[in-house]
């Protein structure tokens, strides 16, 4: 996690987004050249460009116009990974300046809404991850309801809108004591430490805002339980908005194809959900009283115990319905196949009075055409990619019930 990074530089780097988060281009020498997963690596004496860890992905950005891919600390001397080899001995560096601010926006968010938990719920917070759409807190909470969600987010925004300072200072270890840090930090040494004006204490060695009001309005998202915890998607600042402009967009489509208000769409979508799913049951119904009076026509013309057909204009679950009424009306074994947009569905069924184990045919089958599914002893249901073959399929069934009946004397 960010909290517990420390700011010790070794000999090879200085690291510029210590001393200012917004610089975003420098020049810097080149006192190393590696490989790295294949790729060029270039260790400068020093860089702005900000390595991933603690949660926070590396910056983007090139070196002399070459794109650098990845960044990595390695044990105090960062790697700068290009996509290809550059001349150097002395480099122009460009940090993405969007990605630089996003990163911190989303950064100092967390610090902020990390506070909040802790203030308004005494949620620890666990772990934290930047991600390149949505970020993430593991927080020490069992459960949570909409209530203190909403307190949370608004004691969170309500220091955003103080615009209160953000400031970072070293801490020697045998000082740290003094400081009130939200949680203790697990490295040693000279402490970075990056204080929300009164508010929140952190050990961090990521990039921050100067202001909690340009870190945006602070947005808790999707929640879902991790190890006993509870684990919160967030957005800040930019993601936000975009965040925000893309639902409202939605809604008032959804608002405009409905003819109401963009606060009614919810319950309208309820209404024609709980509609929708009346008018599957009925359909469901009506398919299987469909499927009672076809099977009645198609025993009377059978020409035996055997029957068997591919539909084009039948779903899966039509042809099961009649597959299962014709076998309900006699001694009857069936084996019907369907095709639908992208694969072959089939579906082998008998009654109850016939002595036969319709598992026993799928090895058959599949020897004709690759097949997922399976089933018990009376009904089987499989679907294969290659529809252009499911009349071949259903006849190899069909062949191998008429043997197996015959042997057993039906």
């Amino acid at each position: 996690m960010a909290e517990t990074n420390s700011p010790t530089n070794k000999p090879g780097t200085k690291r510029l987004y210590y001393e200012d988060a917004y610089l975003a281009e420098f020049e810097a020498e080149i006192v190393e050249r590696r490989e790295h997963e294949g790729l060029p690596a270039y260790v400068l004496d020093r860089t702005a460009f900000y390595p991933e860890s603690g949660g926070q992905p590396w910056d983007t950005g090139a070196l002399d116009g070459v794109e650098v891919v990845k960044v990595v600390d390695d044990d105090g001397a960062i790697l700068h990974v290009l996509v290809k080899e550059i001349a150097g001995p002395r480099v122009r560096g460009l940090v993405d300046r969007p990605t630089r601010f996003d990163h911190m926006q989303q950064h100092t968010g967390q610090h902020v809404l990390s506070q909040a938990f802790w203030e308004v719920l005494k949620g620890e917070t666990l772990s934290f991850h930047l991600g390149p759409d949505m970020s993430t807190l593991e927080i020490g909470l069992r459960a949570i309801t909409d209530a203190d969600a909403d307190r949370v987010e608004d004691r969170a925004n309500a220091i955003v809108w103080e615009d209160r300072e953000v400031k970072a200072y070293l801490v020697p270890e045998e000082r740290i004591g003094e400081v009130p840090l939200r949680r203790p930090p697990k490295k040693h040494g000279l402490l970075r430490v990056v204080e929300v004006d009164g508010f929140d204490y952190s050990a961090c060695g990521g990039t921050h805002c100067r202001r909690t009001g340009e870190i945006g309005a602070i947005k808790l998202g999707g929640i879902e339980k991790i190890r006993g915890n509870l684990r919160f998607e967030f957005l800040c600042g930019g993601r936000a908005l975009r965040d925000h402009r893309g639902k409202d967009r939605t809604v008032r489509k959804l608002a405009a194809a409905y003819s109401c208000s963009a606060d009614d769409v919810g319950a309208q979508v309820e209404k024609l959900a709980a509609e929708a799913k009346a008018m599957k049951k009925r359909s469901r119904r009506l398919e299987e009283r469909l499927a009672a009076f076809e099977a009645r026509e198609i025993v009377r013309g059978a020409p035996g115990p055997v029957i068997s057909g591919v539909f084009d204009d039948k779903t899966p679950d039509e042809a099961r319905f009649l597959a299962l009424n014709i076998t309900r009306s006699g001694a009857y074994a069936v084996v019907y196949g369907s095709r639908g947009e992208s694969q072959g569905h089939m579906v082998l069924a008998r009654a109850e009075a016939l002595d036969v184990d319709l598992r026993m045919a799928v090895p058959v089958v599949s020897a004709v055409v690759p097949v997922k599914g399976g089933g018990g002893p009376s009904l089987v249901e499989l679907v294969t990619p290659e529809k252009a073959r499911l009349a071949e399929a259903v006849e190899s069934a069909r062949s191998w019930l008429e043997a197996n009946l015959v042997k057993a004397d039906i």
